[in-house]
């Protein structure tokens, strides 16, 4: 089995859906976005009167098929250390590292992804870092770059 391919007609529906946002959160700064029903007795988003925000409805929903998927398809696991690899399927599944964990367990986990041939959603980048070498320069060398005289000239003016 592979990743459930989401058809084109469910992402635009996921892109048409409206922003829901709290009753007059926009006016105080003390009111977050998130949302909360409207309640109030003459209120006009609770009325749903023209030129309000819109109110959350099943209509608004996505199919039970392509419910909370990676827009890959796959279905998005968090995870926190090795062990919670252990049963995923890499045909189904796809791992998102928790960002709260330390670089070296993230690149453990990154390892043992890899082993079992899961997809990593937010890879970090692995290098590592070549030896520098100090670079040797003869005596000619510093004398061809700095003029045949070798000393400081100093411009009379």
């Amino acid at each position: 089995m592979s990743p459930v391919k989401i058809p084109s007609r469910v992402k635009k529906m996921k892109n048409k859906r409206p922003r829901f946002v709290r009753q007059e959160s926009w006016r105080y700064v003390r009111l977050k976005p998130v949302w909360r029903k409207p309640r109030g007795k003459d209120s006009k988003m609770r009325l749903q009167r023209s030129g309000v925000p819109q109110l959350v409805k099943v209509g608004y929903r996505t199919p039970r098929k392509y419910r909370g998927l990676h827009p890959s398809g796959f279905k998005e696991v968090i995870v926190y250390r090795v062990e919670d690899l252990e049963g995923l399927d890499p045909t189904i599944h796809a791992v998102r590292i928790a960002g709260s964990i330390g670089k070296l367990k993230k690149i453990r986990i990154m390892e043992e992804a890899g082993k079992r041939g899961l997809k990593v959603l937010n890879p970090i980048a692995i290098t590592v870092p070549e030896a520098e070498i100090p670079e040797i320069i003869s005596p000619e060398e510093i004398k061809e770059e700095s003029g045949e005289g070798g000393g400081l000239r100093e411009d009379a003016g």
